[in-house]
């Protein structure tokens, strides 16, 4: 039996827990980061990130135990390269700021998820859109920095690894239950973080420094890539690329609280611009569930009737 007309586009859960969930993700990532501070000095950026990869993958594996059975070829494939454009994503913003002023490199990372949000249903995004890009273009102010090319040209490979992270995390998640997906491309983006980081990062590595490590990948790692997994399943990838542009807001909330750094008038300023932003695509974001596909006819064998005399 079909389903009703009206029941053939449902909503999914709302966009406001999607939304939750992003900015839940975002701030998990910021209180990671601000607690890695003290071990890239001893580890160095790739190596600490090497490492929470690397341990967010082997908690993924212990704590969801995928089965490869259970995908598809087509899925292995894209759980493989959502793996690695999350690793690429995180390794090249780290080779960025090697290089460029913090403020610099997060400005032209953001063109990833700006590219995104343009792209999509609706004439409203673009108006959300061009708020967001000039609330984090206040926020970081790219314009005190100089800019080295072989940096800018890590941080846009870190902007185009981040814009194919939010599609495929998005086409994993509607083509695998669960999170089995994500137990999958996790380990794929830590074996890329230990490559990337070995061999001279990792002589330093004790095993207080790995406990730690497995801590920080806990919350800095693989709690906000669950989030994000989920969020995107509630959000078009639209309105998710436009709320990333809180992240550097959030950011600056966070110097604020915690280590008691004031924004300039402009940082304030790209604050509410992003804020207002995210509220505008929160609300035209929600997804809808495609239609369900039309049930195959069965198949009836072909009987052979016979008239007795």
């Amino acid at each position: 039996m079909s389903l009703p007309a009206h029941r053939a586009r449902l909503r999914l859960p709302s966009a406001t827990t999607g939304t939750v969930m992003a900015v839940a993700s975002m701030s998990t990532i910021q209180l990671g980061l601000a607690l890695s501070v003290p071990l890239v000095d001893q580890l160095g950026a790739l190596g600490t990130t090497g490492l929470r990869l690397a341990g967010a993958g082997v908690l993924l594996l212990v704590l969801i135990r995928p089965r490869l059975r259970d995908f598809s070829g087509r899925d292995l494939l894209a759980c493989t390269m959502l793996g690695a454009v999350s690793a690429g994503m995180m390794v090249f913003f780290m080779l960025a700021v090697t290089r460029l002023p913090l403020g610099t490199a997060s400005a032209l990372e953001f063109l990833g998820p700006l590219a995104v949000s343009l792209w999509g249903p609706g004439r409203g995004r673009i108006r959300w859109t061009a708020m967001a890009a000039l609330g984090v273009a206040a926020l970081t102010e790219p314009w005190h920095g100089g800019i080295d090319p072989i940096g800018a040209g890590f941080a846009l490979t870190a902007a185009a690894c981040w814009a194919a992270y939010i599609l495929l995390t998005q086409r994993v998640g509607d083509s695998v239950t669960g999170l089995g997906g994500l137990a999958i491309s996790m380990p794929v983006a830590g074996l890329i973080g230990l490559l990337a980081a070995a061999p001279s990062e990792l002589e330093n590595v004790t095993w207080k420094l790995l406990a730690a490590m497995l801590g920080l990948a806990a919350l800095s790692a693989v709690l906000p890539f669950i989030l994000e997994f989920l969020a995107l399943r509630r959000l078009t990838t639209s309105a998710f690329g436009t709320l990333m542009s809180l992240e550097p807001a959030i950011a600056l909330l966070m110097g604020l609280l915690v280590l008691g750094q004031r924004p300039g008038l402009a940082p304030a300023f790209g604050v509410a611009f992003v804020v207002i932003a995210g509220i505008g695509a929160t609300r035209s974001g929600a997804r809808t569930a495609p239609a369900p596909p039309e049930p195959r006819p069965s198949a009836v064998p072909a009987t052979v009737s016979s008239s007795s005399s």
